[in-house]
């Protein structure tokens, strides 16, 4: 069984209260119960954590990467400053998918900056909670093309 660790980095735990305009009415909880469905119907078992913490973030990238085969990963705020998490993942070398509830191209100009875009498998920006989904069985069909 392919073990997939979803990361969700600072304020995502307001999913659901924070600017529904732009994030929409679904919790964090939730999405990760959703994902963790989707996971097990295809025979993969599916990891979450949140934390507003950048070391958190980078702690738990190693702590789980013997036993973690992707990583889906929406770092929030830290898509634009973290070198720390950046090396974290190409320390550890899990192939992972960046992720975004909204279309960080077509915000502010400093969200258009990532620090993770160019080293992960694909990235998702822009189609919502939906988009999550799509991290999900793209990460799930890439393991099962690569075993």
């Amino acid at each position: 069984m392919n073990n997939i660790l979803l990361l969700n980095g600072p304020n995502l735990n307001l999913l659901g209260q924070r600017e529904p305009d732009i994030y929409g009415n679904k919790d964090l909880s939730q999405i990760e119960s959703e994902l963790k469905g989707i996971a097990l119907k295809h025979g993969s078992n599916l990891e979450a954590f949140q934390s507003n913490s950048e070391s958190d973030l980078v702690n738990i990238i190693q702590d789980k990467s013997e036993n973690t085969d992707f990583i889906i990963i929406n770092p929030g705020g830290y898509t634009h400053t973290s070198v720390a998490i950046r090396d974290a993942i190409l320390a550890v070398a899990i192939p992972f998918i960046e992720i975004h509830i909204s279309n960080i191209h077509s915000r502010e100009e400093f969200r258009k900056e990532s620090y993770f875009s160019d080293i992960a498998v694909g990235t998702i920006s822009g189609l919502g909670f939906k988009g999550y989904e799509l991290a999900a069985l793209a990460a799930i069909d890439f393991l099962n093309k690569k075993s």
